[in-house]
């Protein structure tokens, strides 16, 4: 991957265009780790100002939204070892999930129940992967594990979800 030259414009004019692009993507990235609306919000915007205070640090070397949401998850991962969140039953409601920019094609909710209930290493890959679009290699730096890993993960919760989505697809 060719490196990426840092944009070279004030970090308040591109973080605020990286928000714009990116921040729908980011808070339901959030909101899935979180399970909760204001939470994944509180996270969204921790994520924007940790991007903004350290964008001199961002050397071009990944796509911008992977450095984002290698920073939302390690805000998410700090939320949830706090001992608030630790004491707090956060009930995953999909009827609560933050709208998407494009409207969703599927009414069925088989499939991503079946996601959000995979364990949490198996259901960060297969989020990134094909709920946000990240590319494979772009995941592995996001969540810091390696290539191969991010093919046994997905390979693992594929396997999961075959057994577990069974005939499925034929009934729909």
């Amino acid at each position: 991957m060719a490196r990426r030259v840092p944009d070279e414009r004030p970090p308040d004019q591109v973080v605020g265009e990286l928000m714009r692009t990116h921040g729908d993507r980011i808070l339901r990235l959030c909101f899935v780790y979180l399970h909760d609306l204001h939470l994944a919000e509180d996270a969204l915007q921790e994520t924007f100002l940790k991007a903004w205070r350290g964008y001199h640090t961002f050397r071009g070397d990944a796509d911008p939204l992977t450095w984002l949401s290698r920073i939302a998850i390690n805000v998410c991962k700090d939320l949830h070892k706090s001992a608030w969140h630790r004491h707090v039953n956060l009930a995953l409601s999909l009827d609560s999930l933050p709208e998407p920019s494009t409207p969703a094609i599927e009414t069925d909710d088989t499939l991503i129940k079946s996601v959000m209930a995979l364990p949490r290493k198996l259901r960060e890959v297969v989020l990134l992967v094909y709920y946000t679009g990240l590319e494979k290699e772009e995941a592995a730096k996001a969540l810091g594990i390696s290539l191969p890993t991010v093919y046994r993960r997905l390979n693992k919760a594929q396997d999961i979800l075959k057994q577990e989505l069974e005939g499925w697809h034929d009934e729909t």
